[in-house]
């Protein structure tokens, strides 16, 4: 019992200095603009030379811990509107990307390294899945276009689960010496749909039992039972329990989001974003610790040979499936192949060789050797990528009101600084009088040349509003909680006002310019509602003509009928004697365009592919009166 209880504790003691360690390095990252996972890997591999003997990791851990709550939360807040625009590419990636990756790469090694051919295909199976952990972040801090962040995240969900079958396959194949090409096509549709069919099934399950519950802990729970045990039972019955996590955080995160209170929707996200955040941080240490310099030293041949394979097999897989795709920018296809990194699902197959398969060694050895080249090398350098290749559009009123911004700061700093100065009898206060007439003269000067690129540019408005937006709601929501604490407000009053602050938060669509100068002014009253539907492309433009115009606006998600397009209804109230003002803005903001759409011919032989073009833009309104108009 002693025994057990100092074990314990011994693993309490190693988890805190991981998350510590992690922390700290985190910090340091995000100031540097590095991925934190490619700090936490180096700083493993630091540790390792003052560790008294090598880690020892092994593939159950990564796999029935690390895994399942790293591949929901990716899947859980993935929108089906966002994947099925480019649900074909990354299914071809995933799928058809990943055989041929297997194919290519085992052949390579086997040619580079003369190892089996059999043994060669293992490898290529376990090293084809991607793993976006250390780049996604960085995107978003970046700012890179969200369809791009959905293509990398979607490769990798899927293509996780098509590596870890094919790893099953040529594992069995190698061990048990032969090759059926039916049986093993049987094997793999079984494998992989099966995982499908039970994540999908427990995903339905959980979201329909949501809708029923109004309790943000007892469903926040429910998540964490369905990350989990959809990997377990698919896994009992030899599926594919990684696609089962997939299935199931894309079915619960699309449908039950829909029954969750907003309280619940943030205590739901907040405690993925934790979870994810320890378990990528433990992940990648551990990464780190287990890695055996020497090993890697004295395989350089093989590594390097192995590098060259993935990078080459990336080429044909990227380059190749993103020419059927006509619409996607081609500096994307750049990203998307430096983008390619390896991680802990690699890493938890490589382990999972039984000890005695041929050059089980030289297979770990190759695979750590890759999974740090990606971290280290294409980890460090997509920053750099990303910039070189312009996808970040920073418009020149963008850098205007940075540069401005960044001035009045500073000024602002300087005159609290001296003023603390003086209080503290540093200065005097005759210096200091002389020096707070300078200063106050600097920020107004300022404060005037801020405001001039706001007012000219509204959607530079919008985005600093919405940051002011957000900080107000967090501010409230925990000033509540303070208040709760402290026996201010009740339970009920406590619930009831921290679901409207929820509610705020979760609302994504608000124009806070309109709602300002209802504020500071006298408005027409509202009367009347408009639905407006519109063209997902004709977006921003309506969007920055009606802000521009004063009309406030919310914006709903829809998908247009026979185009089968997506397209935005906007919802906007309109002040008396406003609405004759609507239709001329859209018509200069939503501009007509053709597009084809595959309809049948009567009468022709190509009536199933033959393309009709369909002219298509402008807006379809629809106009209701109210009784009230409130906004909050």
């Amino acid at each position: 019992m002693e025994d057990m209880t100092e074990t314990i504790i011994q693993v309490e003691r190693i988890g805190l200095g991981l998350i510590l360690i992690a922390l700290f390095v985190s910090v340091i990252a995000k100031q540097l603009r590095l991925p934190y996972t490619v700090g936490l890997v180096v700083i493993g591999l630091g540790l390792t030379f003052f560790a008294p003997e090598q880690l020892e990791i092994s593939p159950e851990l990564i796999m029935g811990i690390f895994v399942p709550p790293l591949l929901f939360e990716a899947s859980f807040h993935i929108r089906f509107d966002d994947l099925k625009r480019d649900f074909g590419l990354i299914t071809m990636l995933a799928i058809p990307g990943v055989i041929i990756t297997t194919g290519l790469v085992g052949m390579a090694v086997w040619g580079g390294t003369g190892m089996a051919i059999t043994t060669a295909l293992v490898f290529g199976a376990l090293i084809a899945a991607t793993d976006p952990v250390a780049v996604v972040a960085l995107f978003k801090q970046l700012g890179v276009p969200k369809r791009l962040q959905i293509l990398l995240e979607g490769e990798s969900l899927f293509n996780d689960g098509t590596a870890v079958v094919m790893f099953g396959l040529m594992l069995g194949i190698t061990i048990e010496g032969e090759f059926v090409l039916t049986e093993s096509l049987v094997s793999f549709v079984k494998i992989a749909g099966g995982g499908v069919l039970v994540g999908s099934f427990l995903g339905f399950i959980a979201a329909h039992s949501v809708r029923r519950i109004s309790d943000p802990l007892v469903e926040t729970a429910i998540t964490i039972i369905l990350a989990f045990s959809s990997f377990l039972l698919a896994e009992q019955f030899h599926l594919s329990g990684v696609l089962a996590v997939v299935m199931a955080g894309l079915v619960s995160g699309n449908v039950g989001p829909r029954g969750m209170s907003a309280t619940t929707r943030v205590v739901v996200n907040n405690f993925w974003e934790l979870i994810v955040f320890l378990a990528n941080s433990v992940l990648f240490l551990i990464i780190g610790l287990s890695i055996d310099i020497g090993v890697l030293v004295g395989n350089w041949q093989a590594i390097i040979v192995a590098i060259v394979a993935i990078l080459g097999a990336r080429v044909v897989s990227i380059y190749g499936f993103s020419y059927f795709v006509k619409d996607m920018p081609k500096k994307w296809n750049h990203i998307l192949y430096w983008g390619g990194l390896r991680g802990a699902i690699v890493l938890a197959l490589a382990l999972s060789i039984p000890l005695g398969f041929p050059e089980r060694d030289r297979l770990l050895a190759m695979t750590f050797g890759v999974v740090l080249f990606t971290l280290l090398v294409q980890g460090v350098t997509m920053d750099m990528l990303v910039k070189k290749t312009g996808i970040i559009e920073r418009t020149e009123s963008k850098i205007e009101y940075e540069r401005r911004h960044a001035r009045f700061v500073a000024n602002r700093a300087a005159f609290v600084h001296v003023g603390e100065m003086n209080n503290a009898g540093l200065i005097s206060n005759y210096i200091w009088q002389q020096m707070q007439a300078v200063l106050k003269k600097r920020e107004t000067f300022l404060l005037d040349a801020l405001q001039e690129v706001l007012t000219e540019n509204p959607s530079v408005e919008i985005e600093e509003l919405d940051t002011a937006r957000n900080e107000a709601l967090r501010i409230q929501r925990t000033t509540l909680s303070k208040l709760l604490r402290e026996g201010v407000i009740s339970e009920t009053i406590y619930g009831e006002l921290i679901s409207e602050v929820d509610q705020a938060i979760t609302e994504e669509h608000v124009n806070w310019s309109q709602l300002l100068k209802n504020g500071i002014s006298e408005q027409a009253p509202i009367k009347k509602m408009m639905a407006i539907v519109i063209q997902e492309a004709d977006l921003k433009n309506a969007l920055k003509a009606l802000s521009t115009a004063g009309f406030g606006v919310d914006q709903l998600p829809s998908t247009g009928g026979f185009l089968n397009r997506s397209n935005v209804t906007l919802l906007i109230g309109i002040p008396e004697g406003r609405e004759a003002d609507v239709l001329p803005i859209l018509e200069n903001a939503c501009k007509r365009r053709i597009q084809h759409i595959h309809s049948p011919q009567k009468g022709s032989i190509l009536s199933l592919v033959r393309p009709t073009p369909v002219e298509i833009g402008g807006a379809t309104i629809f106009t209701f009166n109210i009784e009230a108009y409130y906004e909050f």
